[in-house]
């Protein structure tokens, strides 16, 4: 019988990748994305290309707004901060959503227990990231936690839960060569959080929705980085190139 997994995808580099880890370990994959009014919600799309890409066995887009109980940068009109990495020892950037890895952890969570999925999979970092509370080691070992007391079949003892977080250690450059290792194509991630209209004199090479980069949140500055220090061109920008 094949394992199966419950994968976080959001359509980024991290989430992405952590899906292609997981397709190489041999589980069968349950792709997971949400659609919660974010300012980013470009990276739907790209959520959908990757998982199609990888070949998951189903990919569930779970739609609520939580812009009425989450206030944000990426759920309300407060300005997505350009130019500069936070400061994540003195603060906790604006574009935290409060509670979102473990309101998205606990559908997850749901899903594989209907699934009989021991595995779930969740692209968090601790080195290249924004300082978001629920990307820590400690918060992740403390949802497995709770995971295995909250539920019927783990109390039966009949499973189980893992969560895996294969990327936590690791630099943006490093995760993108594992995914290039993968076969995964980063043209089809998105990163941006504050998406913009796509300039006239650029061009569109496929069907995805007429937005561009920023290129200055912090989402960008760590891709960015990320490319650089792997020695690697990004194949997201390509389609923006100028047309002539």
């Amino acid at each position: 019988m094949n394992k199966k997994a419950v994968v976080l995808l959001s359509g980024g580099i991290d989430s992405s990748t952590t899906l292609s880890i997981a397709k190489a370990e041999g589980f069968d994959l349950y792709a997971l994305s949400f659609d919660y009014e974010q300012r980013h919600s470009r990276e739907l799309k790209s959520a959908e290309m990757v998982a199609g890409a990888i070949g998951v066995k189903k990919h569930l887009i779970i739609n609520f707004e939580m812009n009425q109980i989450g206030l944000s940068a990426l759920t309300s009109d407060i300005e997505v901060p350009k130019s500069q990495i936070s400061n994540l020892k003195s603060q906790i950037p604006v574009t935290y959503v409060p509670a979102r890895n473990t309101i998205f952890l606990s559908m997850a969570l749901a899903w594989a227990e209907t699934l009989e999925a021991a595995d779930i999979f969740i692209g968090a970092n601790a080195v290249d990231y924004s300082g978001y509370p629920d990307c820590r080691p400690e918060y992740l070992r403390a949802f497995e936690e709770m995971a295995n007391l909250a539920t019927k079949v783990s109390v039966e003892g009949r499973l189980r839960f893992r969560i895996n977080a294969p990327l936590l250690y690791m630099t943006k450059a490093e995760i993108i060569k594992r995914g290039i290792e993968a076969g995964l194509d980063y043209s089809l991630t998105w990163s941006c959080y504050d998406p913009q209209p796509l300039d006239s004199r650029f061009k569109i090479q496929d069907s995805r929705p007429n937005l561009a980069p920023c290129k200055k949140c912090d989402s960008c500055i760590f891709r960015a980085r990320g490319f650089k220090e792997a020695g690697i061109d990004d194949p997201l920008l390509s389609p923006f190139e100028q047309s002539g």
